[in-house]
């Protein structure tokens, strides 16, 4: 039988009746132990199934050098009914019990060799869409704390402005990048919004549609993510790392299979992969 521990709910910030950022510690012991890209389920019991647990996984979106709170970035499904476990969650408060399970989770680990043995030293590429930005809130601050001096890119995609809730700290590592030089720490960061056209959205002036836009060729054929980096997206100068929807995730393989990409799943005979991801739906 699972056996939850117990946690207590430390901060929630609401930022739209639908989505939150909530951190929690663990009532007795230390934040475990974790890798960027890993998940953790929580657990509370649930008044319309009579008390019983309901459990859901949750990227981390806080990085495993920060052993103060383990941070999630959640969405309140209500479509096409509400969600027992995030209905239950968004009328949480601080101080508030939760149970959790340990963290796990392999699809979405940090690359760090190729099938030879020597380093991985490509270009990683993040792509998240709606809150599967948050294992890479964690990996970006993790590989900014340890030093890597890999080309980073994280590529995030919402329907409104106040949906990219990470956007003021990869800003704050992109200036870093700038700061400090990219034989440093070499780090970029782009977002997108898929619904331009409503008044909420005036303001947006960057990139529209969904994230795998970032793929799309232009009239020059070249797409906005080859701009940003200066030179042409292949399987050996790049690995990608997709979170979201289903939907998402196929969006992007569609742009990226036809280049010889293949997901770490359907890895070659030699165990070569260049894009990992992980599907919420």
């Amino acid at each position: 039988m699972v056996q939850d521990k117990k946690g207590r709910v430390t901060y929630v910030q609401l930022l739209k009746e639908d989505l939150m950022v909530m951190r929690f510690v663990p009532a007795e012991g230390e934040v475990p132990q974790y890798k960027a890209g890993q998940f953790v389920t929580l657990g509370l019991p649930v008044k319309s199934e009579n008390g019983k647990i309901i459990r859901r996984a949750y990227s981390i979106a806080s990085h495993p050098e920060n052993r103060k709170y383990v941070e999630l970035f959640i969405r309140w499904v209500r479509k096409p009914v509400p969600g027992r476990l995030t209905t239950e969650l968004f009328n949480i408060r601080e101080g508030d019990e939760v149970g959790w399970l340990n963290p796990t989770g392999m699809a979405l680990l940090v690359n760090e060799k190729l099938p030879d043995g020597s380093p991985d030293g490509r270009r990683i590429v993040c792509m998240g869409g709606g809150t599967g930005i948050a294992p890479f809130v964690s990996m970006a601050q993790h590989l900014h704390a340890r030093g890597d001096k890999r080309e980073v890119v994280v590529l995030h995609g919402a329907s409104y402005v106040d949906e990219l809730a990470y956007k003021n700290l990869f800003t704050r590592l992109e200036y870093d990048s700038i700061d400090r030089g990219k034989g440093e720490w070499n780090f970029r960061y782009r977002a997108t919004i898929s619904r331009p056209q409503e008044w909420f959205n005036r303001s947006w002036g960057g990139q529209t549609g969904r994230v795998e836009t970032f793929l799309r060729p232009k009239y020059d054929e070249i797409s906005p993510l080859e701009r940003l980096v200066g030179e042409k997206i292949t399987k050996d100068n790049t690995i990608f790392y997709v979170c979201g929807w289903q939907g998402t995730i196929d969006g992007v393989m569609d742009f990226l299979k036809p280049k010889g990409f293949v997901t770490m799943r359907d890895k070659r005979d030699d165990g070569s992969f260049e894009v990992k991801d992980e599907s919420y739906g």
